[in-house]
């Protein structure tokens, strides 16, 4: 008996160590599989610690660790976020411009269903004929005379005409919220105002030319012809070119240099004065061969303008004076 109890107790002490082998066995199976992180937590106040754990998720592993955000705390990476590659979790202060303020609309309306519903009516679009004015304009011809005095006489009356316009419009709760023109006809067309502005007439040497208010205006022959000129005389820089047409424009308007003519033109044309008596070279430069500069400077000094009050020039080096664009300007005694 005492043999037979020994025997049970024996399997019994073999079935136990062979269950915890098995067991012990398992663990270090299981163990083995699980992989460890060393991760960095670096707290808001700045100390750093280090912990061993198989969790990837942020939350699970603070949790493990006991770390409790507060309010003003936050987490990068975020919560819900898995570990990353540098293993690290970084808690910081939230900044005041990261908190921002929930903004509160407070209103004492309250909007009816019937408001509601309104936004959602029916837009509705109709074709609309409106009859519009089409203004006159005013047409002004000068005639030379040989009067000293100016009179403007109306020629003819001016007339607004009428076009016929077509819309296709669009509307919401009766109002409009779309107009777009989709055709016109001219019913009436206008007919202009013509004023005939009567001006002293002033005859040039080779030309006839009208001058009134100070101002002189010149056939586009004539014109093209004083640009000509005055390009080969100066035409470095609309300035240049202004003073030579403004010398031309004084002598006309001198006592002095009157009996040569009384318009630029008929200067430019005077003996042994300017190149048009000297030589050739100004003819290369007519139908329009010169900078859109000079016909500027020629138009704003037929209608006025000066940069200068002198009367003769020569090429720079041969007179003292002033030089504006490689002429020197002065008044000959």
């Amino acid at each position: 008996m005492k043999n037979d109890d020994k025997a049970s107790i024996s399997l019994k002490k073999i079935i136990c160590i062979s269950i915890l082998f098995v067991f012990i066995m398992t663990a270090a199976v299981v163990a083995g599989n699980v992989k460890l992180n060393n991760v960095k937590i670096i707290l808001a106040s700045g100390y750093e610690m280090n912990v061993l754990t198989s969790k990837t998720k942020i939350a699970d592993i603070l949790d493990d660790n006991h770390i409790i955000l507060l309010e003003d705390e936050k987490v990068s990476p975020d919560l819900e976020s898995e570990l990353s590659d540098n293993n690290t979790i970084k808690i910081s202060k939230i900044t005041d411009e990261e908190i921002e303020a929930p903004e509160v609309i407070e209103t004492s309306e309250t909007i009816t269903m019937e408001e509601v519903l309104k936004n959602y009516d029916t837009i509705i679009e109709k074709i609309v004929v409106e009859k519009v004015k089409i203004p006159f304009e005013t047409v002004t011809k000068n005639k030379a005379s040989g009067s000293g005095s100016k009179q403007n006489q109306i020629i003819q009356y001016g007339v607004n005409g009428i076009k016929e316009v077509t819309y296709k419009v669009k509307y919401q709760n009766d109002v409009e919220i779309e107009k777009k023109e989709i055709s016109s006809k001219i019913i009436k067309k206008p007919v202009n105002k013509i004023v005939e502005v009567r001006n002293k007439q002033v005859t040039s040497r080779g030309g006839t030319t009208t001058r009134y208010g100070g101002k002189w205006t010149y056939s586009e022959a004539e014109l093209d012809l004083l640009c000509a000129i005055t390009a080969q005389e100066a035409c470095s820089s609309y300035n240049a070119a202004l003073a030579v047409i403004t010398c031309a424009a004084n002598r006309a308007e001198s006592r002095r240099w009157r009996y040569n003519g009384t318009d630029p033109l008929s200067q430019y044309k005077a003996r042994g004065q300017f190149c048009y008596s000297i030589d050739n070279h100004w003819r290369r430069r007519l139908n329009g061969n010169y900078p859109s500069y000079v016909k500027q400077a020629v138009i704003d000094a037929l209608n006025g303008k000066r940069n200068h009050n002198y009367l003769s020039f020569r090429s720079s080096g041969y007179a003292s004076g002033v030089n504006i664009g490689g002429n020197v300007y002065f008044n000959a005694m």
